[in-house]
């Protein structure tokens, strides 16, 4: 695969297509469950799947009873495994098929792993369930009584035991290990010590009857077991076609990723089903690399990790371009289904204020200091300072809040800042900080001092400067701490004025939250009718004034010069980079392709946008912006996407260079 086309591969990027199959089966009639295996097989390899899981008892049907006690049907089994095989042998695919399988005189309920012609392994199941319905101990004999490590088994010789990890070669991070049913329904499945032990991928072979509210509780189940073992889960339940003697049967096929569902069958479906779904196996890897006890519960049951055996296999990675059938969203910090949107918007709002009521109430501050600009971080902050001093039955007149116009300032701004304050209830005033500046840059020096349009990088921070300078010198004087309004995106872009500017505050309530989430943050607020009529129009307006710092003239008083998507990216893009770096820590590439596949297409942005905005992310925050965050003040982290405190998520030395990240940046393609 050239180097182009592996960019545009999802196998390049750590990624696996997999697929979860519910076939129609016939009762003790394993010829016929072999054709119906055998499509929904090709269907998986047409689709670029590596790997597909089938139901418990697949190729038998799993309500044979007692019929599991004749010769004919445990020899007709074994007969279509032999003839699946064969058949196989140039499908690009490996399959998890469940049979009943005959060792020295005892029975077992079996997975069997087979690809391209080769029996790569049998796993029996461990726990039998003799209850109610269920009396598995009637046919068949608990996985861990047999003492092989290897059976013969349909004209071939694999491994067998419970205890079995299969490594595809050519994908090394997909390790798949084979549970059958009740083991996930143990207090401690065999799949926990699997995933000590390395596994990756879980696929389950179900049987499972459907009686009412069981299929909730069972997507429950699997959902927190691939959780707990940060691991993608494959459950396949068997569907129409097993008999309803006594029991119904749904059918329900889920893919599971570190408790995140990606796919599902629908139940209930006459006839048979493929559900498919991408897996992230670097995002995996990354999760248990960071959850350090993840290692020490391996350390802890070393005994147990010890008894497992690797298997690999091979098999050739399908080839050319392969886009992500996953969706992955534009904006990873923000929920895409509005109501859960609205309730990460509230839960983020609470956070945020429980966290400055809580310092006001630890400081014995009745007060609190805040600059508002008349934009969106400034204004999210007022909002925070408003429900802070309503939770500690304080008056909102205790909020002083400034709006301070400096050279560049626009009457938009300016009266946006003026009815936000009034209409909070906030003790409003303005200060003009234009003679203070220029008595600074008169002391500097400056040119523009001297009448010369020079706007220059002190010319902008002489005014951040001076801005804050005020904030800190007026909380001396009221008693009263300074309130930052400072947001995550901006400190990974180092897009902040150090020392006293605006990088500095007494305690900082953005500090966690990216731009992107700021904006619906104010939206949400506007529409909750937690103020009144006129606070939700003040919001309005902020929302639709473009981003700005508003530190450099523009050719007219309401035309800002500088547009701060233009210089450092849009927040966007820059949001996303900054995800999936710092949640995950994934290389620029796979950013670049998580990126393309999120972004391209209408209203979106080509690779050679994406590219030239990653490059900027990469040496802004990797290179030139660390300082700035290793002194940072206190605030929330609202959110496991992360947060930059140099005491919590992120730890990194001022000294560091962009130079790896940069050079895997250069594999990205330039053009599509």
């Amino acid at each position: 695969m050239s180097a182009r086309d592996h960019f545009f591969n999802l196998y390049g990027h750590g990624f696996a297509r997999v697929a979860v199959a519910t076939p129609l089966v016939r009762v003790g009639d394993p010829a016929h469950n072999l054709e119906g295996t055998l499509e929904l097989m090709r269907q998986a390899a047409r689709a670029k799947a590596v790997l597909a899981v089938f139901p418990e008892l697949g190729l038998s049907a799993y309500s044979c009873e007692d019929l599991f006690h004749q010769q004919a049907l445990i020899g007709a089994a074994e007969e279509a495994l032999e003839r699946l095989l064969a058949r196989t042998r140039a499908l690009p695919l490996a399959a998890l098929v469940g049979l009943p399988v005959q060792v020295d005189g005892l029975l077992y309920n079996c997975a069997a792993l087979l690809c391209r012609g080769r029996l790569v392994g049998v796993v029996p199941k461990t726990y039998l369930p003799n209850y109610r319905e269920f009396y598995e101990l009637r046919q068949f004999t608990p996985g861990d009584t047999c003492r092989r490590a290897e059976i013969a088994l349909a004209g071939q010789k694999a491994p067998f035991g419970a205890e079995l990890l299969f490594r595809l070669a050519e994908l090394p991070q997909l390790v798949l290990h084979a549970e059958i049913c009740e083991d996930l329904w143990v207090p401690a499945p065999p799949s926990s010590f699997a995933a000590l032990a390395g596994a990756t991928v879980i696929g389950n072979l179900s049987a499972s009857n459907i009686v009412v509210g069981k299929h909730q509780y069972r997507l429950e189940l699997a959902a927190n077991q691939s959780a707990r073992c940060i691991a993608a889960y494959l459950y396949s339940a068997a569907g129409a076609g097993e008999s309803t003697t006594d029991l119904a049967w749904d059918g329900h096929a889920m893919i599971l990723e570190n408790g995140t569902l990606l796919a599902e069958s629908r139940r209930f479906a006459a006839g048979p089903q493929l559900a498919i779904a991408d897996l992230d196996l670097g995002r995996l890897a990354a999760d248990r690399m960071r959850q350090n006890s993840f290692g020490e519960s391996a350390r802890r049951h070393a005994a147990e990790v010890a008894r497992f055996r690797t298997v690999e296999f091979s098999l050739p990675l399908p080839q050319g371009r392969l886009a992500l059938a996953r969706r992955v969203e534009r904006y990873p910090y923000v929920p895409a289904d509005p109501a859960t949107r609205d309730a990460r918007c509230e839960e983020v709002y609470r956070i945020q204020v429980q966290g400055l009521a809580t310092r006001m109430r630890a400081t014995g501050t009745k007060k609190l200091v805040i600059g508002v600009s008349g934009g969106l971080d400034s204004t999210q902050a007022l909002l925070v300072c408003a429900r802070a001093v309503d939770e500690l039955k304080l008056p909102r007149r205790n909020i002083l809040a400034f709006t301070m116009p400096g050279f560049a300032t626009s009457t938009r701004t300016k009266s946006q800042a003026w009815q936000l304050m009034r209409a909070i209830g906030a003790s409003a005033e303005e200060i003009d900080i234009r003679p203070s500046c220029m008595q600074m840059l008169k002391d500097l020096r400056h040119p523009f001092a001297r009448g010369r349009k020079v706007y220059d990088v002190t010319f902008e921070n002489v005014q951040a400067g001076e801005r804050t300078s005020h904030l800190f010198r007026l909380a001396n004087l009221h008693g009263a701490i300074v309130v930052g309004t400072g947001d995550l995106s901006e400190l990974a872009l180092g897009w902040c004025t150090y020392g006293v500017g605006d990088h500095m505050s007494h305690y900082a309530v953005n500090a966690s939250v990216p731009k992107t989430l700021v904006q619906y943050l104010i939206g949400w607020v506007a529409r909750s009718g937690q103020f009144d009529r006129e606070v939700s129009r003040a919001l309005e307006r902020v929302l639709e004034t473009e981003i700005s710092p508003e530190l450099v003239p523009g050719e007219s008083e309401d035309k800002p010069a500088q547009l701060t998507e233009q210089v450092i990216g849009p927040f966007g893009l820059q949001d996303f980079s900054l995800y999936y770096t710092l949640r995950f820590g994934y290389a620029p590439s796979k950013i670049a392709f998580l990126a393309w596949s999120a972004w391209s297409g209408k209203d979106g942005y080509r690779l050679a946008e994406i590219r030239k905005w990653l490059r900027i992310f990469l040496d802004r925050f990797f290179r030139t912006s660390q300082f700035k965050r290793s002194a940072l003040p206190n605030g929330p982290k609202v959110g496991s996407g992360g947060s930059l405190s140099p005491r919590g998520d992120w730890r990194a030395p001022s000294d560091g260079n962009a130079a790896v990240w940069l050079a895997d940046l250069a594999r990205v393609p330039s053009r599509e």
